[in-house]
Formats: C-alpha cells, structure tokens, sequence
C-alpha cells in the first residue's frame, strides 16, 4: 500500500511521502549515471577527437538526469534491480543531451548557455554541434539494441511474459517513437511554427506533451518494459508519466518567465521574446503552476498499484513542480 501522507506542502500541494530522503536518492543515482556514461563513450583522444570532446562536453555538463533515473525508479518500481536497466537509463540521457544541442543551434533556439557553461557550438563550432547530437542519438540507440542490454536482462530473475529479446525490441520502438516524429522531434517542429503566432490551449499542450512529455512519459514506460511490469504497473506509469511530463515542461515555463540566470545557467526571458506558445502567456504564472500541481498530484495518485516500491516516484513529481532551477 501506498504509505499514508504525512503533511501537505503549501508550494506544491502535493502529499509527500514520509521518510524519503530525496536529495541523497538523486545524488546517488545520477553518481551512477554519469560513471555509467562515462564508461559507455569512447575515451577523450581517440579519433575524431573534436567530436568526442563534443559529445562530452554537453553530456558532462551538470544535468539533472531526470530521465535516466525515472528508467532506474520504474524499473524497480516493477521489481527489476535497477543495474539491469542501466544501458538504457543511459541511451535516454544520450537523447535528451542530442536535443539541448540541437535546440541551442542558432537555427532553433539560439542561446549561449546551457547549464552554466557555454552551448556546444559556442564551443566547437555548429556543424561539430550537429555532428556530436547526431552521434549521441545514434549511440543511443546502440545502447538500446546492444548485447550489454541483452545480457543484463537475460541473466536477471525470469520475468512474467515476454522474453528478453522481445522486451528490448520493444524498447527500440517505444523510444523511436517518442523522440521522432511522433514525439520530441514533431513537437519541436510545432514549437518553433508557433512562434508569434496567437497561441491557444490545444496548442500549447500539443507542443508540451510531445516536446517534453513523450520522452519522459517512455521513460517510464521503458523501464517497467524491461522489468516485464502488468498491464496495470504499465498503466500507472503511463499516466503518471503525462502528468509529470507537461507538469515539468509548465514549470520550465514558469521558471523562464521568473527564474534568475545565475541559477538556471542558461538565459531568461526568452520564450516572451521569441513569441512562444506558453501556459504563462495563456494563464500567467500563478495559474501556470497552480496547473502543474494539479498535474504532479494526479500522477502521484495514479501510482496507487505500485504501493510503496512507488515512493520514489512520488517524491520525483512533488520536486519537478517545486524546483527552482
């Protein structure tokens, strides 16, 4: 059973789960995603040398790695030991990281910053900018297809229907799905069509489900995949996954419109100047975040089947609504 609130916080309204130490949870995963990652890239000084710089220097750059350690959270959620499903942890951070690259190019967003560091083709120029995006996406599927993957989940406590080989095909097509057309890349392309354009709430939320939503919701869905989760664990992940995806891109807005540079690391302001459809220039801020409590509480109760393995879960949702960077 899902463990009985303990208090209401007034900044998200969301229950929290008792006794959970988030911060020490988050630092502890990203210290394994980010010694995982650096396993998985080819080593600095090897040929070409300025696209493997490249490729670190956005993967390295101090990311949440929200999405690596929402596959390590639904993976033992569904009672899979999260070291299983490290590979493709890792494969999503590789996706989200080609898509900062691509969206600072100054054919898309155009910014300077990312994280407090200078953007990649700051750095190495844009077409070294597109390349190593260009790798880190393809990487990313090699880590998804790959024998390491494949390994792992053979040699792993046998799992209710689907075999191995089965589930990690599977994964290759819900994350193609997520991050092309269907998912981030056709939001992408709404976004930047939207701008300066009179922006309505089919469309805002067309643009937020699919830019941001899609890929964290098959986050999710990928790591109870891969631990052969039910029918009913995948549909919980689902829709907390939905919620949780546009509850985080509406706080991104938010933090736009109100954050300070010094602590996001990156430029403020911009999606007024660029004219882009936000929750904020439909419902202002207060609004704005009133809906991404809303959203962050609905997918905490969509958790229920879970009980407590779910607890990590819980609190992810109650931090995206109430982060500040």
């Amino acid at each position: 059973m899902t463990p009985r609130p303990r208090k209401r916080n007034p900044k998200t309204a969301c229950f929290e789960p008792a006794e959970f130490d988030l911060p020490g949870y988050l630092k502890t995963r990203q210290t394994e995603v980010d010694a995982a990652l650096h396993g998985l890239l080819p080593p600095v000084g090897r040929f070409p040398g300025k696209l493997l710089a490249a490729m670190r220097h956005s993967l390295f750059s101090g990311g949440k790695r929200l999405r690596p350690i929402l596959v390590l959270a639904a993976a033992e959620a569904c009672g899979l030991a999260r070291h299983r499903v490290l590979p493709a942890a890792c494969a999503l951070e590789c996706i989200h990281t080609y898509s900062l690259i691509h969206d600072d190019l100054p054919a898309m967003d155009d910014d300077d910053f990312r994280r407090g560091q200078p953007t990649c083709h700051k750095v190495f120029g844009e077409g070294a900018a597109i390349l190593a995006g260009d790798a880190l996406l393809t990487l990313a599927f090699e880590l998804l297809a790959g024998s390491g993957l494949r390994q792992r989940l053979r040699t792993a406590r046998p799992r209710p229907g689907r075999a191995a080989a089965e589930r990690q095909l599977a994964a290759l097509e819900l994350i193609a799905r997520a991050a092309g057309v269907h998912g981030m890349v056709g939001g992408q392309m709404a976004d930047l069509e939207a701008e300066g354009q009179a922006a309505s709430l089919p469309l805002v939320q067309f643009i937020h489900v699919h830019k941001t939503g899609k890929l964290m919701q098959a986050s999710l869905l990928l790591g109870g995949l891969l631990a052969g989760a039910t029918p009913a664990q995948q549909r919980a992940l689902a829709v907390y996954g939905e919620a949780l995806g546009l509850a985080f891109q509406i706080t991104d807005d938010v933090l736009d419109v109100v954050g300070e540079r010094a602590r996001l690391g990156k430029n403020v302001g911009k999606d007024r100047q660029a004219g882009k459809a936000t929750y904020p220039a439909l419902f202002g801020v207060e609004e704005s975040r009133r809906r991404a409590r809303q959203l962050a509480a609905r997918g905490i109760r969509a958790l229920k089947p879970l009980g407590r393995a779910a607890l990590p879960l819980q609190a992810l949702a109650a931090y995206v609504v109430s982060r500040e960077v």
